[in-house]
């Protein structure tokens, strides 16, 4: 009786820990999307944080520069957010430099450091604004 017991016990944990295996394994991670709507949507995470950090040296800033923090967890930013407008600046100056750099200097992404392109260093060279004395060309 006992050994029948301890059988039952056995089988109805081997199927509870199956289970919650099955189900572990197939909960995705939910993590918000970006909202890109410059970059590609289909960027890797690697490339898109190796951008942000390159914005990050180019203009001496933290995340949170452009970045709004997040309204439900005080320490965390909300990184889809579009609450701050100098998100929507480093979209345009993002679109401004894209056109420069192909009109001027018929950039191509798969040169990229083969050939001459601006870039948010060229204006800003670590400084949160560029130089006042820098005058872009008119359209």
């Amino acid at each position: 009786m006992l050994q029948m017991h301890k059988r039952k016990c056995f089988t109805i944990l081997s199927i509870c820990a199956i289970l919650l295996i099955g189900v572990a394994a197939t909960t995705k991670d939910e993590k918000p999307k970006p909202n890109l709507k410059v970059l590609p949507k289909n960027i890797d995470h690697e490339e898109l944080m190796k951008i942000m950090k390159g914005f990050n040296v180019s203009l001496g800033v933290k995340c949170n520069f452009c970045h709004a923090q997040s309204k439900t967890e005080q320490r965390k930013l909300d990184f889809a957010s579009d609450e701050k407008e100098t998100k929507q600046v480093a979209r345009s100056m993002m679109k401004m430099t894209a056109k420069i750099n192909k009109k001027y200097f018929n950039f191509n992404k798969e040169e990229e450091g083969k050939s001459f392109a601006v870039t948010c260093k060229t204006c800003h060279n670590g400084k949160e604004h560029p130089d006042s004395r820098i005058v872009l060309p008119e359209e």
